[in-house]
Parts: structure tokens; sequence; C-alpha cells
């Protein structure tokens, strides 16, 4: 997700906080003869033809990458019956225009990542200038862990997102420029060795970064995982915007450089549902599902973000925000319609909650769709003396973003000497900590992605759904894209709420 929500929902956040998932819906444009665009083209089989290239270009286009894994192909066309050309080709299951497919935020196989094939665990101590303005660390008991690890610079966390601001000092010493990457065109792109081409331009991939992998070195804030190393696998532009192509980009680097986790901040899709049954919107979940299904076959850990609608994603009915780019239309949605990454199967969906362990009041959820919950803020029901305006504070870049060019602006900002840090909150905020207690655990030795995720869950510590008098504390917040009120199903092992409970990173490496 990138900046804010949809138009129309900025205005209603903006109102009650300042909710950074950044839950965008873009919309559709029309093609314009002429005029280059980019496409996935999407093969029935799970490979790529011998004749691939030739069908593309008979078509009217270039490659611009291809990933023969999964029978998907990013291509570039200026002719307007490009998409009509290339689906007379019997072996293609599918094209889509991808200009305005975007989500915008408000929030070969590679060398083995890492530095090291051998775990070496470090205990570390959480007394940093910010720790005491870290409530949400305290609430999952990572001061606990880290006294027993920090977690293993062997392990690499790859930050789905805008990039980072690798010259943060509470980034640096953790900084994996090796396995960074610029995903922006569909194409994978390492800059320089200071990782130049995965600078983070829009603040939300760094403000992630931290809550992962700050270290712990004497200098603002102590991340969930301050010994592992991170690296900025960027899938979002300076506005936010998370293109197709780039996160198919993203999960296919994932998979293929051994990144043990990633974090997924953002929903990458047209439209905030995106629906099967609509030849575009299928062509583009068939090769965002093949990429994510490919890095978890390779091993990686998939976590991500539940999203700000407060919608109940289990029973979708209603989508008013999509697209964003244009005018918002109403339209039906069923169970068919899926939001990317969180629904893909395999994916740990994460809430959001705040200091009084309750749902954060933005949070979607849903049955089947929330694995584990995590801190993510809430501004208005949990505001309290150890969180008192609510939010979750990280790392920010050091450096001037262009605010008018849609990155998201810090509003209320904490200094460590000359080192900025910013509060946001938001289920982007809430995915993060779930994506470091991952990491912890495979610093423990736990490598196997099935063993990690039942980890991650077993060991989070259950929260009951709410008793009617505190879920009447919500009925001012409704389903963004319904009006329906916000109800919490299922009992105290697994609810719709918090899925399998609140994850406790002691209990995680200490099981």
């Amino acid at each position: 997700m990138t900046r804010f929500q949809a138009s129309r929902r900025v205005a209603i956040l903006a109102s009650v906080a300042m909710v950074a998932l950044l839950l965008a819906v873009p919309g559709v444009r029309a093609a314009n003869s002429g005029t280059a665009q980019t496409y996935l083209v999407v093969f029935k089989a799970q490979a790529l033809p011998a004749n691939a290239s030739a069908s593309i270009t008979a078509a009217g286009g270039t490659i611009v990458q291809s990933y023969p894994q999964i029978g998907v192909v990013i291509a570039r066309s200026s002719s307007s019956a490009f998409r009509s050309s290339v689906m007379r080709n019997g072996a293609i299951r599918g094209a889509a225009a991808t200009a305005a497919f975007a989500t915008h935020v408000t929030d070969g196989v590679g060398a083995q990542s890492g530095t090291s094939s051998t775990v070496v665990n470090t205990p570390v101590s959480d007394s940093d200038p910010l720790s005491p303005l870290q409530w949400d660390m305290r609430q999952i008991h990572t001061p606990d862990a880290h006294a027993i690890t920090g977690g293993s610079p062997s392990v690499v966390v790859g930050d789905i997102d805008t990039g980072i601001d690798y010259t943060d000092p509470d980034l640096a010493p953790n900084w994996d420029a090796a396995d960074s990457v610029n995903c922006l065109s569909g194409s994978p792109i390492q800059g320089d060795p200071l990782g130049t081409a995965s600078l983070d331009e829009n603040g939300h991939g760094t403000h992630t970064a931290g809550t992962i992998a700050a270290a712990s070195n004497g200098i603002g804030i102590v991340g969930v995982a301050p010994n592992v190393q991170i690296a900025a696998i960027k899938a979002g532009n300076v506005a936010g915007f998370f293109f197709p192509e780039a996160v198919v980009c993203a999960f296919m680097w994932a998979g293929t450089h051994h990144i043990s986790v990633t974090n997924n901040s953002y929903f990458a899709d047209p439209y905030l549902f995106n629906c099967k049954n609509d030849p575009t919107q299928r062509a583009i979940w068939d090769a965002e599902q093949r990429a994510i299904l490919f890095a978890e076959s390779r091993g990686t850990v998939v976590v991500a973000a539940e999203g700000n609608e407060a919608d109940d994603l289990a029973h979708p009915t209603q989508d008013i925000t999509s697209p964003d780019d244009t005018t918002p239309i109403v339209r039906t949605v069923h169970n068919d319609c899926a939001v990317v990454p969180v629904e893909v199967q395999g994916v740990v969906g994460v809430t959001a909650d705040g200091n009084l362990m309750q749902k954060s009041f933005y949070s979607s959820y849903g049955v089947g769709k929330a694995d584990v919950s995590a801190p993510g803020g809430d501004s208005i029901l949990q505001v309290t003396a150890a969180a008192t305006n609510g939010r979750v504070l990280s790392t920010f870049p050091q450096y001037p973003l262009d605010v008018g060019a849609g990155a998201i602006g810090c509003v209320r900002k904490v200094f460590d000497g000359s080192v900025l840090y910013c509060y946001l909150q938001g289920t982007s905020m809430a995915s993060p900590h779930a994506a470091g207690v991952a990491a912890l655990l495979e610093s423990e030795g736990v490598t196997s992605r099935g063993s990690v995720v039942a980890a991650l869950e077993h060991t989070a510590d259950p929260i009951a759904c709410p008793t009617p008098a505190v879920l009447a504390e919500y009925s001012f917040f409704p389903s963004f894209d319904n009006g329906a009120p916000q109800t919490c199903t299922g009992g105290m092992g697994y609810n719709s709420w918090y899925g399998h409970g609140q994850v406790n990173a002691l209990s995680a490496i200490d099981r």
C-alpha cells in the first residue's frame, strides 16, 4: 500500500487518524495508441514455451523480463491492439496492461544471502535512547527475547516496500546491499555497493524496516530482530504505487535469492478486491499468485498486512473505492474476489492491535484471512500512558522527501540527536513485527517455511473476541466498503480479529 486510502477514504482518515498502511486502489485507464504500456502476459503452463519471445514480438511487443519458473512475461508495447493480438495465442491464459494498476501507499538463482551460513545468535540490550517509547516491543516481549538472542546475521529479511534509507544509522549496520534490488520496471536492477537503486523515496519502507531490524547500537530504537540483515526489495515508487510487474519481480527476486522472510505492508492489485471472473484482473491475480507461491516453494516466509479498510475479508460484498485514479464506482464483490498478497495461500495475514491489546479501529480482519495480530497502533481507542498518541515509533529517511510527488510526510517526529524517527499507525506497522519474530525463529534454527509459520501461530498469545461493550466502541468506524458494523467471530484459540493471537517473541524462541 502506499500513502493513503482512496481519496474518499483519505478524508475520513484525516479526520480521525493518520493511517499508514496505504491501501489505495487504483483503476484502469484505456491504452492509447502510440503510448508504450507495460503488460503482464501469463501463459497457461507455468513455464515458457520456446516461441514465447516470438509470440510477444508478433503481437507488437518487446520483452522487459521473463520469468520462466512461473510462465510469466513482462512486456512493453505501444500498440493499443497488443492485448487482443497476444490473446489469439492459445498458449496464453491472460494479458493485462498495468499502467494504472497499482496500489498507492499512505502505507537465475542468486547466491545465498547473508554474511554467513552459520547461525550465530548474540543477546542484545533494549536500552537505546528511544527504547522507552517502544510500547509495541514490550507488548510482544522483544526485550525479554533479546536477552536470549537478537537474531542471526545469516538471516535476511526482504522488505518488499518503497525502499530503505541505508544511510540511517539505526539501519546501516544491518543493511544488505547485495540482496537489495529495484523492481519498479518489472526487471530486477541492483545499484552500486551502497544500493542506491533501492533507496527509499517515499518513507514507508524505512519505517517498516526499522520495526524489523533497527540495530541495538545506542542510537534511537531497537527492532524486533536487531541482528538480522535487512534487504530492500523496492516495489513501490516515490508516490507509493505498487504496480503488478514490480510485485511479480519482487517475489521472484526473493525466491531466487534465498530471502528467509518477506514483509509486505501493502496490497498489490488494480482494485482493492481482485475478482478472478474478470479477464484483466484474473491475469494479474494469476501472475502475482504464481510469483508468491514460487517464493514460498523456495522456503520464503511471506508475511502481509491485513489492510486498513475495517473490512471482513472473509465476507466481502461491495467495493466503493475502485478505481481511485478516476471516478470510483460501486461494484458488487464476492468471495471470488481477493486481496493480494494477504489472501494468497500460505501467506501469514497480520491484523493490527493497540496498547490495550484490542484490534485497531481501522484493521481489516476475517476468518481464514487473519493468522496473527501485532501492534500497529490505534490513535482513537487505545491512547494510553505508554502509547501517548497510540502510534508506533520507527525509523524514517534522514533526507527530505518530495511530499508533492506523493511521499509520506512525518507529522509526529522524534529526534535522537539529529536522527529522525516517526510515529505512524496502520496494519503496515503490525506486519513487520510478525516478520521480525519470524526472523528470530529462523535465527534459532527453525528453517522450514511451514515450521516457522506454525511456530509463529502456536506461540502467539490468544485474545478473545471483545465483549459487547467493547465492540460497541467500534460503531463509529464501520467497513469502508459496505458500511457493515465490525463483528468478531470465533473463540479464544482462533477468531476473525486476532487469528491465533498476538505474536510473542519470547514464547517463539523459548518454545
